[in-house]
Formats: C-alpha cells, sequence, structure tokens
C-alpha cells in the first residue's frame, strides 16, 4: 500500500483516484486555491459534481490550505493541475514536496522559449521546483483516458513511463485493476511529447462534423470519414516527426501515448467542439470570445504554443518550411482567424 496525494481535484486527476483507492492505497484528494466548491461537495455527499459520481470513500479530501498536512509522509505526488497552472503546480512543489517522493504528472501540454525550443511541461515543473527537482523521482501517465469512463470501469489502457524503469513499475501495480491496464515506459520524453501533439489534432477532429452541419448534410448517409480519415493521419505524421525533434523514440508514436491517445481525443470533448465551428465557418476570435468564452481550450493552448514556435525554429533553421504543414494550418486559424483552408497538397511530404 502506498499513500498519496493528488495535487488538484479536477475530472482526471479525480478519476485516477477509483483503481488506486480500490487497491488499498491511502489516497489524499488536495483541491487547489480554485476547487473549493468541489471539496465542499465531496466532503458534504461524495459526490464530483463535474463528473457527478461519488468517489471511492476511502479517499481523503482536503483544501488547499491543508495541502501541507496532506503531503506529509506521502510516497507519491500528483500533479493534476491543468496546463495552464503548471507553473503554479511547480511552484506548490518546491514547498510541499521533500527529496524521494515521486512526482506523477498527469498533465498534457509544452511551452516553448523565445528561440521557439519546446519543453514538455514535467521540464516546466522541474524548474519551479529548482534544487528539489534532482532530488525526486519523475513519471508521467499517458494514453487514451476518458475521465469519466475510468471512474465508471469502463475498460482503459494506459502507459506509465518514468525516467527510471524500476520507478514505473513501482507505480503500475498502484494503479492496474482489471479493468485498468498499465503499460510501462522509459521514453519519458516522447511520450509526453505525444500527449500533448494530439491535444492539438483533436481540433481537427471536429472540421468534418462543421463542414456538414453548414452544408446541411449532418443527417446524410455519405458524410465525410475520408476526409477526418486524412487529416488523423497527416497528424500522426507530424505527432512522429515532433516526437523525433525532441529526441524521443519515434516508435512510442504507434502505441498507446501516441496515435491511440489521439484517436480518443478526436472522438468528441471541448476541443472538438470548438473545431466544429471552425467547420461551420465561425471565426476562431468568435469562438473563443463568444460562443465557448470561458470554456478551457487546452487542444488550442498547446496549438498557440507550438505553431508559434515552430515558425521561430523555422527562422532557425532547426526545421524546414516544409514541415508540420497541418499544425502551422491550425495556428494560422486559432492565431490569426484564418478560414478553414487545408493545404492538403502538402500534407504527407507534399504530393508527387
Amino acid at each position: 500500500m502506498a499513500k498519496i496525494a493528488v495535487l488538484g481535484a479536477g475530472i482526471m486527476a479525480t478519476a485516477l483516484t477509483f483503481p488506486s483507492a480500490e487497491n488499498g492505497n491511502e489516497i489524499r484528494l488536495i483541491g487547489t486555491h480554485l476547487d473549493d466548491e468541489i471539496i465542499d461537495s465531496i466532503k458534504k455527499d461524495g459526490t464530483h459534481p463535474v463528473l457527478g459520481l461519488k468517489i471511492p470513500e476511502s479517499v481523503k479530501p482536503y483544501y488547499f490550505t491543508e495541502a501541507a498536512e496532506a503531503v506529509e509522509g506521502a510516497d507519491i505526488i500528483m500533479s493534476g493541475v491543468n496546463s495552464f497552472g503548471v507553473e503554479w503546480a511547480g511552484e506548490q512543489l518546491a514547498k510541499l514536496a521533500k527529496p524521494g517522493q515521486t512526482i506523477l504528472s498527469i498533465t498534457k501540454g509544452m511551452h516553448a522559449d523565445e528561440d521557439g525550443t519546446l519543453h514538455i511541461l514535467p521540464d516546466v515543473l522541474k524548474e519551479k521546483m529548482g534544487p528539489l527537482a534532482d532530488q525526486v523521482n519523475w513519471a508521467a501517465i499517458v494514453g487514451p483516458s476518458i475521465a469519466g469512463e475510468l471512474a465508471v470501469h469502463h475498460l482503459t489502457c494506459v502507459t506509465f513511463c518514468a525516467e527510471k524503469q524500476d520507478v514505473a513499475e513501482m507505480l503500475a501495480p498502484l494503479y492496474r485493476t482489471d479493468y485498468y491496464h498499465v503499460w510501462t515506459s522509459t521514453d519519458f520524453i516522447g511520450n509526453e511529447v505525444g500527449s500533448c501533439m494530439k491535444n492539438i489534432f483533436a481540433f481537427g477532429g471536429g472540421f468534418a462534423p462543421g463542414i456538414l452541419k453548414k452544408l446541411g448534410k449532418e443527417d446524410d448517409k455519405y458524410v465525410m470519414y475520408n476526409y477526418a480519415a486524412a487529416l488523423f493521419g497527416e497528424g500522426a505524421r507530424e505527432l512522429k516527426q515532433m516526437v523525433e525533434l525532441l529526441g524521443g523514440d519515434p516508435t512510442v508514436t504507434e502505441n498507446l501515448g501516441g496515435v491511440g491517445d489521439m484517436f480518443v481525443t478526436t472522438m468528441g470533448g471541448r476541443n472538438v467542439r470548438a473545431g466544429t465551428y471552425v467547420g461551420q465557418g465561425v471565426p476562431f476570435s468568435e469562438i473563443r470570445n463568444v460562443k465557448m468564452k470561458g470554456v478551457t481550450l487546452e487542444g488550442v493552448a498547446a496549438i498557440g504554443v507550438v505553431g508559434a514556435a515552430l515558425g521561430k525554429l523555422t527562422e532557425r533553421g532547426v526545421i524546414k518550411d516544409t514541415d508540420y504543414p497541418l499544425v502551422r494550418a491550425l495556428y494560422e486559424i486559432v492565431a490569426h482567424d484564418a478560414p478553414l483552408d487545408l493545404p492538403w497538397e502538402k500534407f504527407f511530404g507534399g504530393e508527387r
């Protein structure tokens, strides 16, 4: 049995308390300063108000003001804060974590330096933690995992990646159940890059349904699976290219942390909904400021970070201007209100 402190009471972090609690681990769920209503609800009757489910009775909820108490003596600290709060999370971990603990990240995305150099989010956590970062173990969870499905025990397959194999093998049995299947990997960079890029391409998952709605053909016999499949294929290609660029093993893109995760993310969710509006011809600024105002869009945020970085990397000669045509097109849509007009002839290495 392990003691696991979870920083952040969002739906994915909370869903992961189900298999770990059912395995007899001691789970302490810590809400951030933005999660007080969630913790209030859990303390009242055990229900997570967004998941709409009662969490395991053995999971103990804590307000952020009680974080130090919750983390005390923990073997593992899960960082469950979304990508917009990752720097804040690193600052908190710098105060809360102790040498020898394991930091388990579930946050997906990348940050970029001024020159376009890209970094996975665990590296952002490390930077904010300072010298302590070298005194803890690092791991992450990647793969196709919709929080609600996991919480209601629908079969889910994921990869636990870590910088050290023994850390991954220590973590995996704490979470494995008959419905939550865990593989392990030491390609920390490759899996994390894949998990960021899949969110980017989820945005494109809404284009075909949006186009059909615009044409009044959403109920037609013949839809646009051909379009969606070609888009998915180019996304998989650029995902692999990015993993290689950042030094990961390109074969991870064939597995759960790559195309597996990309598939489930393109099936639905907030980023797909935003992409559907784009397919209907709505300028992205209107989507952001009106139709989906206040909605967290991590995939769109990743497009902004990676898309801007590609321009700088091209200027430096790190990549060619023909690389990543899909990501570049998505960036023009979200950053400059470009209409949906994908450069199909540039995909798959260019028509030839």
